[in-house]
């Protein structure tokens, strides 16, 4: 099957599936009245907002069981082994199988596209990654390459095991990336993932900086697949629910009217080999910028990201793989293989004008994983397990209780 003849079997499937995947009547937050912080997001509140940033998805609904996918972001149009882009990575905790970090850390470059899927399709997603950049023109000769991937844990709603994901996948994903609005919810890498006690999936939001502040852009895309207690706005949602990490353990006493919620009990879902479904999970975040930055002050972005977790109520569990990696488009910091140059001449921002960018990751992440929320619908999955959406209405209802929405 050729790479068109893929993406046209995607579009195909996600057609089918339509009906029982994207019945429900889904919003992004700010839809809704929701505005996470006080900056003003991008034209698209996306990570596409940052100038050359692309993103793609492939997705894989098959049968009962199989409920994953790949998503992938690409800094520019250009050859990203010839053209790299100053990088950065940020490890919120530790449990997880990102791969390629390493060299990002000790070069502070990145060289391939990125990629995100579920943790044990991460080695046949890298080696698409790696097959890609090797056969792009120009790099007939090339002998190493870096492939970037991060991964989390889908295997409650999609059967892990099958391992699915082939190179076509990865090459339809990249190659079906574009620089306009981002798909959210149950797609690519976000199509079995559940965050919080509901479903969650792919979610993406911007920051733009005021003129006075550089006017630079910050994007930010995540895969949510973390527990913790949903907090919107403030507003302990996940509390009033009855619907978070230990619900059955911990006494409620918060609602203001808890006569009028139809709350309910989890129940937490231990695997054979200790892995807690409602709370262990992980989640990747991908902050783009297009201020010229290098890879010291894109780490101390990156590292900005995990307080954006932190606000809707993830607290970064044993078993939560939480990862951060950070890049700037800026043509003034890339860095060429092709120059003879041995010294490299450029500008970037000073430490003391790091702090507006710090804001607007932190905000961007936020809204970013509630746009992963809200937009994601109810599934079904491996072995009949389901997941349910977040339900809107309820939540809009306890928002307005708290008066953080008109």
């Amino acid at each position: 099957m050729n790479h068109l003849t893929r993406i046209l079997f995607v579009v195909l499937i996600t057609l089918l599936f339509s009906d029982a995947i994207y019945a429900q009547d889904r919003h992004r937050v700010r839809d809704l009245g929701i505005t996470p912080g006080i900056l003003s997001p991008g034209p698209l509140n996306a990570i596409t907002d940052v100038e050359g940033v692309m993103v793609g998805h492939l997705t894989r609904i098959e049968g009962d069981g199989i409920r994953t996918g790949v998503t992938a972001i690409i800094p520019h149009d250009g050859d990203l082994f010839r053209e790299r882009v100053p990088a950065a990575v940020y490890v919120g905790n530790g449990f997880g199988k990102a791969l390629g970090f390493t060299q990002v850390r000790e070069l502070g470059e990145l060289e391939t596209p990125l990629a995100l899927t579920n943790t044990l399709s991460i080695f046949d997603v890298a080696k698409g990654v790696a097959d890609y950049v090797l056969n792009q023109p120009g790099n007939e000769n090339v002998r190493s390459v870096n492939p970037v991937v991060g991964e989390t844990n889908d295997g409650y709603l999609n059967d892990i095991r099958a391992r699915v994901l082939t190179t076509d996948d990865v090459y339809s994903a990249i190659e079906a990336a574009s620089s306009g609005p981002v798909a959210e919810g149950n797609v690519g890498a976000g199509t079995g993932t559940r965050a919080l006690g509901y479903k969650a999936g792919i979610g993406t939001s911007s920051r733009r900086l005021p003129e006075s502040r550089g006017g630079y852009t910050v994007g930010v895309l995540v895969q949510s697949n973390f527990g913790g207690v949903l907090t919107v706005n403030g507003a302990p949602v996940g509390e009033e629910l009855g619907n978070h990490y230990m619900s059955g353990d911990v006494p409620y006493e918060v609602s203001l009217n808890s006569e009028s919620k139809s709350r309910h009990s989890t129940t937490s879902v231990q695997s054979t080999d200790g892995y807690d479904y409602d709370v262990d999970g992980s989640i990747m975040i991908v902050v783009a910028t297009d201020a010229p930055l290098t890879s010291r002050n894109l780490e101390r972005l990156a590292k900005r990201a995990m307080m954006g977790v932190a606000r809707p109520g993830g607290f970064a569990s044993n078993g939560s793989g939480d990862y951060v990696i950070a890049f700037s488009t800026h043509e003034s910091v890339r860095r060429s293989i092709d120059s003879d140059e041995d010294a490299i001449d450029r500008t970037e921002l000073t430490n003391s004008t790091m702090s507006p960018l710090f804001l607007a990751t932190v905000e961007a992440t936020e809204e970013a994983i509630l746009n992963s929320l809200f937009m994601a619908e109810s599934m079904t999955g491996h072995n009949g397990r389901n997941t349910d959406a977040v339900p809107i209405n309820q939540v809009m209802e306890i928002l307005k209780q708290y008066n953080v929405v008109d």
